[in-house]
């Protein structure tokens, strides 16, 4: 990330400035509250103009952060399994919660061989297309607080993308259908990786195609096995509690229950950058 002197969070910066210019002495409320609201909207402003230039990359997962699909997923997976006439292990929707059906049909269906791709296939295209059959009777909408986080990325210059362990048509499908856009520089979906997470490929794939070193990017996640990509990339992360307890997201660098009144700046502020 960036170097010792820039990385001071913006209340760090604003103390000394405020004391040099009041001369030590306490300054009255209503010029200590215009000061601060002055220097912290420069500095915050300052900041963001630095990440846009290709030093910092915001990068999403999709179900569970940026739409609430948790629901429509277990339905769909439910009606899969009744097509099949046979029972959802217990247990096995919240653990297998942001793997690619790649990864978690050989693993669970036991009725399923692992080395059988083309019924693995045939199986994950399915479910997905029951999923879509649900999101097009119930709808969709983003998660309170993505329109305008996205927005204020796009005015900013930000680069974000998308990592997710979705098929590429059901974010599409999302998209056309959400308001969501030309909203994101670049997508990586199940398609593009060999390797599910918690293996970091999908993520460092997102860095990659928006330009911006691993390092320097910031992941947005729900699921256990997301956050432990995250890291697993040498990247930050920030976990929202749409999935799982707040509680148990404690391997990420910061959580919080969702993405309402989330900012850059307060981002930037949590991540300690």
């Amino acid at each position: 990330m960036k170097s010792t002197g820039d990385s001071q969070s913006t209340s760090t910066r604003v103390r000394p400035v405020l004391k040099q210019a009041f001369h030590g002495q306490p300054p009255r409320e209503p010029e200590a509250v215009m000061l601060v609201f002055h220097l912290t909207t420069s500095l915050v402003d300052e900041t963001c103009s630095h990440m846009a230039a290709g030093n910092i990359g915001f990068i999403f997962d999709w179900d569970g952060v940026i739409i609430d699909s948790s629901a429509a997923h277990e339905e769909s997976w439910h009606l899969l399994f009744k097509e099949l006439g046979k029972l959802l292990p217990d247990g096995f929707f919240k653990k297998t919660f942001g793997m690619r059906n790649q990864q978690l049909i050989p693993a669970w269906f036991d009725f399923v061989k692992p080395d059988d791709l083309a019924e693995i296939k045939r199986l994950g295209d399915r479910k997905e297309e029951l999923y879509r059959d649900i999101l097009k009777r119930d709808g969709i909408a983003p998660m309170p607080g993505v329109l305008p986080l996205l927005r204020e990325l796009k005015e900013r210059n930000i680069p974000c993308a998308i990592g997710s362990s979705s098929p590429r048509m059901n974010i599409e499908f999302v998209m056309q259908n959400a308001g969501l856009e030309n909203l994101f520089d670049a997508i990586v979906s199940a398609e593009d990786v060999t390797l599910g997470k918690p293996h970091p490929q999908v993520f460092l794939l997102a860095a990659e195609k928006i330009g911006v070193k691993p390092e320097s990017c910031i992941v947005f996640e729900d699921a256990h096995v997301g956050i432990e990509a995250g890291k697993r990339a040498e990247m930050k992360v920030l976990a929202v509690a749409t999935t799982h307890p707040i509680g148990s997201l404690l391997q990420a660098d910061a959580a919080f229950e969702n993405l309402d009144g989330l900012t850059v700046a307060r981002v930037i502020e949590a991540m300690h950058l």
